[in-house]
């Protein structure tokens, strides 16, 4: 399993993410709602505005805080080097 920071403390497995959206578009939404009517959405924005909707391969759907391109960069490097350039 390689862990991918989601931001402020979120990780998740990227062998189980299936697809990283934009949260602007409708349908987009509709998911998003469903999940949460179904108990399937999980929120990693800590309070944040959602910037960006994982969907896992579980079928969960996750809301995160930061831009789809930022964890797309992150998937590409490992977790090591990325707590290596906080530090």
């Amino acid at each position: 399993m390689d862990p991918v920071h989601v931001g402020f403390g979120g990780i998740v497995a990227a062998n189980r993410i299936l697809a990283i959206l934009d949260p602007n578009s409708q349908p987009v939404r509709r998911m998003v709602r469903q999940a949460k009517k179904e108990g399937m959405a999980i929120d990693m924005t800590y309070g944040r505005k959602t910037r960006t909707v994982i969907i896992l391969d579980t079928g969960h759907l996750i809301t995160a805080a930061i831009q789809p391109e930022t964890i797309v960069s992150r998937l590409r490097q490992p977790l090591k080097e990325a707590q290596g350039a906080r530090e």
